[in-house]
Formats: C-alpha cells, structure tokens, sequence
C-alpha cells in the first residue's frame, strides 16, 4: 500500500459518530454505503479539516444516505433536504410565484443565505447574486451521503456557515457501468416526472488511477391549481370567500371622490365593486423542469505518495413560473373624452366626478383632433386583468460549469498537504413572455378613433378596455406585447493549501498523537444582472412585481486557519476517551466600491467529548460564526417590489372617525379626496421598496452544541445521540418585518403621528390611496437594509438507529428528530422581538416558510434476501395564526362587523384558517433484485392520499401561501407512485 493510499484510508475511517446517523440500507444492497478504507479512498469528514483513523469531530453531524435517497426515488437535492427534521422548506419545485429559477436549502429556518453547500466538503459557485448554491445542479447520481452539520461552520468552512453546512459526498473510485431510470406520476394522472442517470468508470494504469463520468436527464410536467379542488378557486383568509385579484376584468377605475368602481359592460355604467379576478387556475403546484448534467471526476498516483485528482460538472436546467394574466396593475393611464371604446355613461361619471359641465363634456366627447379646444383627456387609475394575453410566463436557464484540480500526499509518515484550485461560473437567463406593456397601453388608450393612435407609432392599435373578456382583439395585443430578459451572472475563483497531520507527541495519558491542520484560503465572489430596458423600467411589465435593476459588484477574501485535536486520556476509568478541539480563522475581506471599506473577522471554535463509557459519549462545541454581506445586499439599487398586507389601518371607513388616522394617511401621500374609499390590498400584495447598502457589515454569531452518542452494549445494533444547539445571531442584515414598520406608524395614532419618522416609511398610491399600484409612482412600505438585526433559535435534534439481523430478515429502524424551542426575529432596537415557531403569517418566519417546533422522519425496512420493503413516516407538528399578527389585524380592522353576528373576529381571520393540525404523512417502497445486476424499485408517497390544509390565500407570504394552502410544507398533489429500475454492471 502506498502513503498516498495509507493517507486516504485514514480519512476513511474517521466518519464514526457520523455512521451512527446513516439511514438503513437494505441488505441486498449494502454494497452502497459507507465503505471501508481498502474500497473507497477519501471519506469527507463534514466539520473538520482533520483526518485521523480513531478521532471524530465534536460537531453532530445528521447524515442522509443514499439508499434513503434511492428508496425515496428523489429527483433533486431540494426534495431530500426539505423534509430534513430542523430545515425549513426553502425554494424549490412547489414554488411558483417567486421562483427564479433555482432551488434553496434553509436550515433552522434562519434563512437560505446563512449556510454553506458544499460538493465533496468544497464550495461550488453560487446560482444568483445572494451568493447562494443552487440544488439544481448537484449530481445525484453519484451522491453516496448528504451530511448535514448543525450550528456554525465558520471556522472550518469561512463566512456564511452560521446555521451550518450542507455537504454533499460523492461516490469514491466507483468501477463498471450504472443506468437508473425512473418515472414518477400522480394518482391524477399530472405532475409526470422523467429521469435517467448513466455513469461509467474504473481504475486504470494498475490501480493507480481512476476516472468516472456521469449524464444524466430529468424532465418534469406542471401540476395546476385548478387540477385539485381545494385549490380551484382563491379563497381570501379573511372573510374565508372566493375572492380573487382586484386587477379584474371588467376593468375597474379609480374616480375622484368614489374610489375604485367597476364597470357594468352590460349597462357601460361604472358601479361598485363586484367581481374580482380568479387567478389560481393558472398557477401550479409543480414548476416545469428540464435538465442535462454531466459530472466527471478523477485521480492518479503520478508519484509514490503523491496524487493529483480533478473534478468538473455541468448542468443546464430550465425552470418556468407559470402565473395568470398580465394587465394593467393599478397604473396611472391618461384617456381622451372621446376614446372611441368610452362608454357615454362612463364619459359622464368622469365628467362629473372632474368637474366638467354637460355642455363640455359634450364637446370633449365629439374633439377628435388633439389640437382642438374642446380636447379632454382623464387621468384615472386602472386595474384590468388582460385574460386575452394568456399566462404570464418566465422561462429560467440556468448554465453552470464548476471545475477543480489539486494535487495531495504526503510530505512525512505523519504529515500530509492538499492544494487545489476551482473555478465556476453560473449564468441564469430569465426570459418572460406575455406581459403587459404599460408605456405602450397608454398609447394605445391615446387614440379617438378605431384604428389608429395619436401618437401615430408604428403598429399601435387603439385598446378597448371597457368591455368584458375578448373585448381586447387579437389585432391589438401584439402591439401591447414583447419578451424581456434578466440575466444573472455570478462567478467563484478559489484556491486553498492545506497541511495536516499530527505532532509526533500525544498525552501521557493518550495512545493517539495530537491532531493538527494549518491552511490558507483565497476566493474572488463576482457577480452581475443585466436587464433589458423593459425589465428596467420601473412598471413597464404589468404585473412583474416591479423592476430588475442592473447589479454589478464583487469581493475577495484572504484566509488564515488552523484546527487542533487533542486527545487528552484514553482508556482510564471513567475515562474511556478524553479530547479537545479547537480551530480558529482569520479573513480579510476587500469589496468592489470606493465607499466600502475592507474589514477583517476572525472566528474560532472549542470543544470537545469526553467517553466516561465505550458505551456513552458526551460532546460540546462553542463556536463564533460570522456571515459577510453578499453582492446583492451590497450592491443592488433600490427599487419597488411585492410583499403582503392583508388590512390596511388607511382602508375602509375608519379613517372617517378618526381625524389622526385621516391625516396620517394624507401625509403618506392619499388624496385627501380618497379618504374613507381606499380599498384593501388586491390579493394581500403591496409594494415594498428596499435596496441593498455598501455599508454593510458581517454578522457575528455565537452557537453552541451540547449533546451524547449511547451505543450500549448490552442492545446490539442500537445507537442514539441526541444534541441540543443554540444560535444567536448579532448585527443581522435585515429589514424591518410588514408589521413592524405598519405597528411602529399605527398602533398609537396621535396628533403628531402624521410627522413622525415611523409614519413617513410610506408612499402610498397618489391617485387610490392605497399601497399598491405602479412601483413607478407608488412606493409602498420603505424598508431599509441594516446591521440592526437579533435572531436567535434553539432546540435538540434526536437520532435513534437499530438493526437486527433475524433468520429470515434484516430489521433496520431509524428515527430522526427536531423540537426547536424558539426562533425569535426582532429587526432593529424598536422591532418587536417575533416568536415565529409554531406559527404562519406575513411575518414568519425569515424565509416566509412554516417552521414547526416537532417534526420527525422514521423509517421501518425490513430486508429479504432479495426484496426489501420500506415504511416511512414523516411527522409535522400543528401550527397558528401568529397572535402578534392577529392582534394586528384587529387593530386595523376599526368598525370591522361580521355579517352573520357569530363571531366578531370572524372579519378578521376565517377562525378556520386559524390553525392547521399536525400532518402525517406514510410512505411506502419496495425494491426487487431480479438479478444480480438488475434491481426495481416501486415508491407510493402520501400513501393515504393525504390533502394539504386550506388557509386561503391571503394568510401568508405569496412565495409559500400559495393555492390556498402552504404547498411546499404541505403535500399539494396527493398520492404519487413511481418505479425505477436501476442496471449494473
């Protein structure tokens, strides 16, 4: 055996704690776990830079093996992670408005920016500007185990391992020949997921080298709402009715002195608001999917103890959001008196609510030529859903290559070095198709007659808009029309030197050497967005939730590290094994602005575990984490979006009763003509305007790990450990929660509120009122970007495994769990200090996803000589309301009445929507050896078919609560069945 071999197999052996973990494999298949040392070569140990064959790391490590993944018959990372015990569902396939394209892990529902992914225990380019890595492209196929660490990873892995790290290890000298194709369809007969996975290699040069390639293709069908019946119709989670968007059609205008009214097109007469837009058929529960990947690693032994390995994937995936109609979104449109399409009665409303005598509206109505006298336009906003145009549509490519070389061995018996470098680039391109463009809709509603407009450009077509659906013609819509891009471009250069190894010397009272790494970093973060005029344009794309800025901006990081082990006493009474750990890293930081300067951070961590018993270990981590800004929170303009209110204290009839109220809502920017007819949020959205800030500066957070591995004796096969971890994150870069900046203006309205700091952080819609409307003129809620944060979470993570081998079967039970005590989110020093565990609504949690305090994964398979069969069950704690949020609610709702008389909170909150029960869903596999070479398995998820709650639509963030419900928490598309056949040779 050589010392490069030697050297590999030491790292092979230190997985220890972490095997106990592993998710039970089926017998016949076992050949596809863990492997020893002699038939794997390198085993990533996550939470160390330390390989030694008898120490472990003091880090709890939750591992998902890859039989788990098999028998599950998972398509992507992100379906793996998201039912992980202690992780929040995060972006991925059951997103659909506000999905860009890519797939997120959340750990500890603190955020899909707080983590690290890593390939094989390396950083790999991140998809967007957020510097986060998207799941898309890991390569399953040749993925052997997904570990996951608890708590801070700063010190080992750099900036951003606040909750953790998601390391994602692959297969090692794998040799011969792997096809696995697998087709998952619903019992519905929707969603069909295809995908097929060939991968080669082998061991050439007598060993010394060995080299393995891996395609694969995966092709996924849109599921849509309007295809299960609890998510046909938008349901509002307020009065618990159908109730869709208020960008409707027939149109609605806002009218001086009326509020927003809608227009009768069977009477042509303007009347008070009657139908709204159904908008849920159009959405899906499923995001299309389409991807190619290839994956190729490989290694050599170019001299005794010395290798030089290499690693490069590439993947191209493309994902479309599919969403209702465009339309003109409560934008500001200018019309001529005498629009041939202006219904006389409507002309007439107009005229009077403007001042205009009979005899001038008359002659207004019959000017025709814009150089006339008589000529009269009406400035009136406008919410008319285009249902002609289709579906909006964004189709997300994303392109990824990442490549790495290195060379590692041994520079002594003891001591040996690893340099490698990467390089990756990510190009996601956005195309959207089918919106509504508004400068050309105000051309096109400038004409006063049929077939031309006044602006006499090329191709417009006068727009008739005040009819019902088809009253916009073919002919006038491709005018009205065009695609628009964004492009996402984002870059990693690293290289890293490492040295490990021991000293030479241990404990008097130790058999093992004192352990050692010492190493050096560097990596360069890029990345840009271009966006096309139109995407520019703040309002220009009806209904795009507002503009995609252009981004330019990067940064470099220099790192110092080193780790120590240090095993104290062994093999004592009471003192089976005694060490320490301890690590410490120094970076510097240098960004790409004049204005920012660099800045430096160090981070450490110290530990250790202590074995009173063979049978018990206890173990502690304390560790100080930090996470740097990233280029979108550095660099992005500031610009309008989307976020969601439900009730606005400025709507309704209140503001009549309260003349601080009114003025408040004047000094926000409402006319003063709207007061007492503003109109709540169209779909609980509002415009929300933030930016990010070159200012800013790294969080800091302290987390620690208490916890025990018992495997006894006296119970063979049995192995528990059980952790309980806290995190407080210090200097948090956030902003300001919706009720945070609505309470801090409304929840004591005085004489002098209407000029307080907290009450100017809005710009409300100048012509309705309201908070929605055009981001070109309505600013929304104004929330900056700050290091004024505090979050904290605590909870324990329990793992249970055991295996028993009868005269008939092999049993093997595992238990993964998470009870998280606590996550509190307060924004800035005067922010509420937010419990968001156990609870849902536009305020939680920091991702905008449910976090439960309980939820568990335990598997029961028992294993035949050639079939396996596998019983999953998967548990979510019940969740409320938010109590801080319904209190809100009720303070906003002044003069709110229940029309039955039952329950006067029932305008507040559907008291039904209220809560939702624990979940439990069962899962059922079974995989057959036809032949030594040849095996299938059959997968039924949500084997009871079990249907996701109903909370309507308005209850949370518009990314989660969607189709009524909270889809990727919640099963949204019911029993499933797939079958895959996996071939090798």
């Amino acid at each position: 055996m050589t010392k490069t071999q030697k050297f590999l197999g030491r790292s092979a052996l230190s997985t220890g704690v972490i095997g106990l973990a592993l998710v039970a494999a089926p017998a016949f298949a076992q050949d596809d776990t863990a492997s020893t040392a002699e038939d794997t070569g390198t085993i990533v140990v996550t939470g160390t830079l330390i390989k030694n064959p008898n120490i472990v790391a003091t880090s709890p490590v939750s591992v998902i093996g890859g039989e788990e993944i098999a028998l599950r018959q998972s398509n992507t990372a992100e379906e793996i992670l998201r039912d992980m015990p202690g992780a929040v569902a995060s972006i991925g396939s059951a997103v659909n408005n506000g999905n860009g394209g890519a797939s997120y892990v959340d750990l500890r529902g603190l955020g899909s920016r707080r983590n690290v992914v890593l390939l094989d225990g390396t950083r790999i380019v991140p998809g967007d500007v957020s510097g986060r890595v998207d799941l898309n492209n890991i390569p399953l196929a040749l993925v052997e185990r997904v570990d996951s660490l608890t708590g801070g990873a700063s010190t080992t892995y750099g900036a951003d391992a606040i909750t953790g790290v998601v390391n994602f290890v692959t297969k090692k000298d794998f040799s011969g020949v792997e096809l696995n194709i697998s087709n998952q369809i619903t019992e519905e007969g929707d969603g069909n997921v295809f995908r097929v996975d060939a991968t080669i290699g082998g061991n050439f040069d007598d060993g010394k080298g060995n080299a393995v390639f891996s395609i694969g293709y995966q092709q996924s069908d849109a599921v849509y709402q309007s295809d299960r019946p609890y998510s046909r119709e938008s349901i509002n989670s307020y009065n618990g009715q159908p109730e869709g968007s208020g960008t409707a059609v027939p149109a609605r205008f806002s009218v001086p002195g009326s509020g927003v009214l809608q227009i009768d097109p069977t009477t042509g007469t303007l009347v008070p608001i009657y139908a709204s837009f159904n908008f849920n058929p159009y959405n899906v529960f499923q995001t299309p999917f389409e991807r190619f990947n290839m994956f190729g690693q490989a290694n050599y032994e170019v001299a005794d103890g010395i290798e030089v390995y290499t690693r490069g994937m590439f993947s191209k995936n493309t994902v479309s959001t599919i969403i209702a109609p465009s339309g003109i979104f409560n934008s500001s449109m200018e019309i001529p008196y005498s629009n041939p399409y202006l219904p006389e009665a409507v002309r007439n409303q107009f005229c009077n609510a403007n001042g205009l005598s009979a005899a001038a509206c008359s002659a207004a109505a019959a000017a025709t030529d814009p150089t006339s006298a008589d000529f009269r336009t009406f400035t009136t906003n406008v919410l008319r859903r285009a249902t002609e145009f289709g579906p909006r549509i964004s189709d997300y490519v994303t392109t990824i290559f990442d490549y790495r070389l290195g060379v590692r061995g041994s520079i002594t018996d003891t001591i040996n070095f690893d340099v490698a470098g990467a390089y990756g680039e990510s190009e996601n391109t956005q195309t959207q198709r089918g919106y509504m463009l508004m400068s050309r809709t105000r051309d096109a509603l400038m004409a006063t007659n049929t077939t031309s407009c006044l602006s006499g450009n090329e191709g417009c077509v006068p727009l008739n808009i005040f009819g019902g659906d088809g009253s916009i013609n073919p002919d006038q819509i491709p005018y009205l029309t065009a695609n628009s891009t964004v492009s996402v471009r984002s870059t990693l250069a690293q290289v890293r030197a490492l040295v490990s190894g021991d000293f030479g010397v241990a404990s008097p009272f130790a058999e093992d050497p004192i352990q050692f790494a010492v190493g050096g970093e560097y990596r360069k973060y890029g990345a840009k967005q271009e966006s096309d005029l139109l995407a520019q344009t703040p309002g220009e794309l009806g209904g795009a939730g507002g503009a995609a800025p252009n981004i330019d901006g990067g940064y470099d990081v220099y790192e110092a590290y080193g780790e120590l082990i240090a095993p104290l006493v062994t093999d004592r009474p009471f003192f089976h094994s005694l060490q320490l750990e301890a690590g410490i890293r120094y970076s510097s930081y240098s960004v790409d602005a004049p204005t920012s300067p660099s800045y430096k951070t160090t981070t450490w961590k110290a530990g250790g575990t202590w074995a009173p018993i063979e049978d018990v270990k206890l173990r502690g981590m304390y560790q100080r984490s930090v996470r740097a800004p990233n280029i979108g929170e550095l660099f992005t303009p500031v610009t309008t979006g989307l976020t969601n209110l439900a009730v606005d204290p400025c709507a309704g009839s209140a503001p009549l009763n309260d003349a601080n109220l009114a003025a408040v809502c004047v000094a926000q920017g409402a006319p003063l003509n709207q007061i007492g007819t503003i109109n709540q949020p169209s779909s609980g959205q509002i415009n929300i305007t933030t930016g990010g800030n070159v200012n800013l500066r790294p969080e800091k957070a302290d987390s620690y790990v208490i916890g025990a591995v018992i495997q006894p004796k006296v119970v063979p096969g049995f192995s528990l450990t059980i952790d309980y971890y806290n995190i407080k994150i210090k200097k948090a870069i956030t902003t300001p929660t919706v009720d945070d900046i609505m309470s801090a203006c409304f929840d004591d309205v005085t004489a002098s509120s209407a000029t307080s700091v907290a009450c100017q952080s809005f710009g409300r819609n100048p012509a309705t009122g309201g908070l929605d409307g055009d981001p070109a003129t309505t600013l929304g809620l104004i929330a900056n970007l700050s290091n004024l944060g505090t979050i904290t979470t605590d909870g324990i993570d329990l793992t249970m495994n055991y295996r028993h081998q009868f005269d008939f079967a092999t049993l093997n039970l595992t238990f993964n769990g998470n009870w998280t005590n606590s996550q509190k989110f307060k924004a800035t020093d005067t922010s509420i200090n937010r419990e968001c565990v156990g609870y849902y609504s536009i305020n939680c949690g920091l991702s905008g996803s449910i976090q439960p305090k309980l939820s568990w994964n335990t598997r029961a398979t028992l294993s035949f000589e050639k079939v396996d069969v596998s019983f999953l069950w998967r548990h979510i704690d019940g969740v409320k309301f938010e109590p801080l949020q319904f209190e809100a609610d009720q303070e906003a709702a002044v003069g709110c009445v229940d029309p039955n008389g039952a329950d006067p909170e029932a305008c507040i909150v559907e008291p039904g929507f209220r809560k939702i029960k624990s979940y439990d869903y069962f899962d059922l596999a079974t995989r057959v050896a036809v032949s030594d070479n040849f095996d299938v398995t059959f997968t039924v998820t949500n084997l009871f078919d079990k249907k996701p709650p109903v909370v309507g639509n308005s209850i949370g963030s518009t990314t989660y609560n969607s189709g009524n419900t909270y889809p990727s928490t919640y099963d949204a598309l019911g029993r499933r069945f797939a079958i895959g056949g996996r071939v090798r040779f």
